[in-house]
């Protein structure tokens, strides 16, 4: 956490040091566990320490939709601080560490320090963009282009907090959990390797922006976001997420 609010603004000392003495309870949570569950009255927020999970919702008849990832950082039910029941569920879709955090604490250490409050509201209006972002994704964009943007966003998200190296980064997400067929999920890894825009052996993913050619760009730009001037760490830098981290 204190890795991704530095990714915003320089932490004074005494800062760093509420957060680093922040009261936590940890718990190794497995794989496929609930976190927190839609209709709860939670009394403390979760801090994902490592490792992934998602928020979801479930239609009426029991199938699942996933809203978000959950990464190293994030804290996903921080709008429980507010809202006294939740309209979600948060699960693992790995093994992870979480830090679970009373809102007495959190509340107290916002009222001592404005601008881990300001950090707070930060990381709240980014998740809402990252909403709206997801909300196009499902609703009117291309299989293709989905993922391609999806891969996008799990790979700057991660980058903030130092989980990424040389454009390569652990994804430890099933191609279910992408909210296609897994038959669809296939085809378009296969397109995107095809392509030359990423590697993924395993749970790891590379995204080879380097290795596309010049000549391609627009086309790539158009189908998938991921080209040169997406990833390069520079004013003219035109992803949606470099205005984020």
């Amino acid at each position: 956490m204190i890795r991704k609010l530095e990714s915003i603004f320089t932490l004074s000392e005494d800062e760093r040091h509420a957060l680093q003495t922040l009261p936590m309870q940890v718990v190794a949570i497995k794989t496929d566990q609930a976190i927190a569950r839609e209709g709860d009255s939670p009394s403390r927020a979760c801090l994902i320490l490592s490792g992934f999970a998602a928020t979801y919702k479930m239609t009426g008849s029991g199938k699942r939709q996933i809203v978000s990832f959950n990464l190293p950082g994030d804290i996903p039910d921080l709008q429980s601080l507010h809202l006294k029941v939740i309209d979600n569920s948060i699960s693992t879709i790995s093994p992870c560490s979480v830090g679970f955090i009373t809102h007495d604490d959190l509340r107290n250490i916002c009222e001592r320090y404005p601008r881990i409050t300001a950090a707070f509201w930060r990381e709240t209006l980014i998740d809402g963009a990252i909403f709206r972002e997801w909300v196009l994704n499902v609703g009117r964009r291309e299989a293709y282009t989905r993922m391609a943007h999806v891969l996008c966003e799990l790979l700057t998200r991660l980058r903030a907090v130092g989980l990424v190296e040389d454009h390569a980064c652990d994804l430890p997400i099933t191609q279910g959990e992408f909210g296609v067929s897994t038959v669809h999920v296939n085809r378009v890894l296969q397109q995107l390797r095809a392509d030359g825009l990423i590697e993924l052996t395993g749970d790891r993913l590379k995204i080879r922006w380097r290795d596309v050619p010049r000549g391609t760009m627009d086309e790539v730009s158009s189908r998938g976001h991921l080209c040169r001037s997406r990833f390069a760490r520079s004013e003219r830098a035109t992803d949606w997420t470099a205005s984020f981290f």
